[in-house]
């Protein structure tokens, strides 16, 4: 699962305070929470890199030194800015491969700009940047492997499409297009200029199936952590309903230019704290 995306494509934020992942994870033991801080940290560091101005192939030099990073962590002779992360390795059993996922997703974007993908391309996209992301946060949970695993699936692709769907106007402004080809072309949207294509009047019958696939993989995601032990799901339900809160905000608003960015209340971020942060 993400962890808090306010910027394009995958990002994680210009700051964890004040966003619904800091919000989730300040109700962590302090153990599961520095693991947490690490997870994000890695994520928005990668992140900064795919999403950076700088020339190409400076940023895939970049991201292939946090793989090589990454495997000096697992070998046993971490580099100075991965030293923490030794403690929670050992301690929630993180994986090498979905830490690297994460660097694969973050690069998919840095070769060329992604534009209208097709749906096997958007979902690898989706597991690598979120999915991966959320097979790492379940074992800091403590969540059973077969449900932790399911649920990253689920809730990971249900809040990447969210993000997808709420940043169309600001990815298209780096170059960007998530939306997925055979969406585009079966309403009747041949162009993959993102420019262009959120200025056409079909770009709803774009977005709304894929607005009906994040519900239903929000609906599998609630079924998981419905049968699991509530303090194990705190953090991820949190985040689960502030996305689904953003969702039906943009549903409600509609897809036709020009749209209005949509923003969850703070009484409503209140009130799913209030009801989900304490047992």
């Amino acid at each position: 699962m993400t962890l808090e995306a306010t910027t394009p494509g995958a990002s994680y934020g210009p700051s964890a305070s004040g966003s619904s992942f800091y919000a989730a994870m300040r109700i962590l033991p302090h153990d599961q929470r520095e693991a947490m801080f690490q997870i994000y940290s890695f994520c928005r560091q990668v992140d900064d890199i795919a999403d950076s101005d700088g020339p190409r192939d400076e940023r895939l030099a970049a991201l292939q030194q946090w793989r090589n990073d990454i495997d000096a962590l697992y070998r046993g002779n971490p580099p100075p800015r991965l030293k923490d992360y030794v403690a929670s390795v050992k301690t929630f059993g993180l994986k090498r491969e979905d830490f690297l996922a994460i660097v694969d997703g973050m690069e998919m974007d840095v070769p060329q700009d992604i534009r209208a993908p097709d749906m096997a391309t958007l979902d690898l996209y989706c597991d690598r940047v979120a999915s991966a992301v959320g097979r790492l946060s379940v074992r800091v949970f403590g969540m059973p492997e077969e449900d932790g695993i399911l649920l990253a699936h689920h809730l990971g692709r249900a809040l990447q499409l969210t993000n997808i769907l709420r940043d169309i106007d600001e990815d298209a402004g780096l170059g960007r297009l998530y939306l997925p080809r055979e969406a585009l072309l079966h309403a009747g949207i041949t162009s993959n200029d993102p420019n262009r294509v959120i200025t056409e009047r079909a770009l709803p019958k774009v977005c709304l199936p894929l607005a009906q696939r994040a519900k239903v993989h929000f609906e599998k995601s609630d079924e998981i952590m419905n049968r699991n032990k509530r303090r194990a799901v705190r953090a991820p339900r949190i985040m689960s309903k502030y996305y689904h809160s953003i969702l039906d905000l943009l549903i409600a608003r509609g897809f036709n230019a020009p749209r209005e960015p949509v923003r969850v209340s703070k009484i409503t971020r209140i009130l799913i704290l209030l009801r989900y942060a304490f047992i």
